[in-house]
């Protein structure tokens, strides 16, 4: 039994619908939580597979790439986001959301690099989205970000700024093993994911009764699940950004990882 876990958000329906109608779907056990939840489950080997933020390699003793599919953004995403009243020259405080480590990480990368600003940020708690209010903004993501787009007079979508900043795709999650997972099993995954990015019609409409315009949209047109070159060199440049919060041995190992796996 291979112990699985995803994040619970409309960007994975396709992938939970291709794995649920799957043979493999007798044999695993499979679990849907918020992204640092999931991280927590591969590191403290509650699961085996993960899809999880790139950040949470750092973490990982043993870890294995053994999908082609991600979850990535090739531009606006429109679900990882910062709100604002006020332009960002004068926000004052940063709520962070407390579902991701990778879309946080990213925001410092931008702050820093593209804003070229040094401002007061802090995880924000359960409900945090009635604080965002004046001079403190607050970074969302996931499907709570649908409701909030209309609210703000300023919306920083974060992949859209990186893909101006950088010119590349950016890569929110991954799937990770932290164990050797057999060849048969590695096939037989992608083929369900596969499966389910060619069904996104009827994961949306079985058994979730999620379908609409606006969703269609987003996962056909902002998400991009192939993780294709392009989308690696955005991630190695991402991860090179934050390197200073990782050993150099962790991150010489990483590139080599994707080195070895990709090509």
């Amino acid at each position: 039994m291979v112990r699985i876990t995803a994040v619970s958000y409309l960007n994975t329906i396709p992938f939970i619908y291709g794995i649920e109608n799957s043979l493999l779907s007798e044999n695993i056990e499979l679990s849907l939580d918020y992204p640092t939840i999931c991280a927590d489950k591969l590191i403290n080997d509650e699961v085996d597979l993960a899809l999880v933020p790139v950040v949470v390699i750092a973490d990982l003793k043993e870890y294995y790439i053994i999908s082609d599919y991600c979850i990535g953004a090739n531009g606006a995403v429109n679900t990882v986001c910062l709100y604002s009243d006020v332009p960002i020259n004068k926000v004052k405080n940063i709520l962070l959301d407390y579902q991701s480590k990778t879309s946080v990480q990213l925001l410092h990368v931008l702050l820093q690099e593209y804003w070229g600003l040094n401002l007061h940020t802090s995880i924000g708690k359960l409900g945090f989205e009635k604080d965002i209010i004046g001079d403190t903004a607050g970074l969302i993501i996931g499907d709570r970000a649908f409701e909030m787009n209309d609210k703000y007079e300023y919306v920083y979508d974060l992949s859209a700024i990186w893909k101006e900043m950088t010119g590349y795709p950016f890569v929110f999650a991954v799937w990770v093993a932290n164990k050797k997972l057999s060849k048969n099993f590695i096939n037989d995954f992608n083929v369900s994911l596969k499966n389910g990015l060619s069904n996104i019609n009827k994961a949306l409409k079985k058994p979730h009764n999620l379908y609409c315009d606006k969703h269609m949209d987003y996962l056909n047109n902002k998400i991009s699940y192939n993780l294709d070159s392009e989308k690696i060199k955005g991630m190695n440049l991402f991860i090179e950004k934050i390197k200073s919060n990782l050993s150099s041995s962790t991150f010489s190992h990483f590139l080599l990882l994707l080195f070895l796996h990709f090509f």
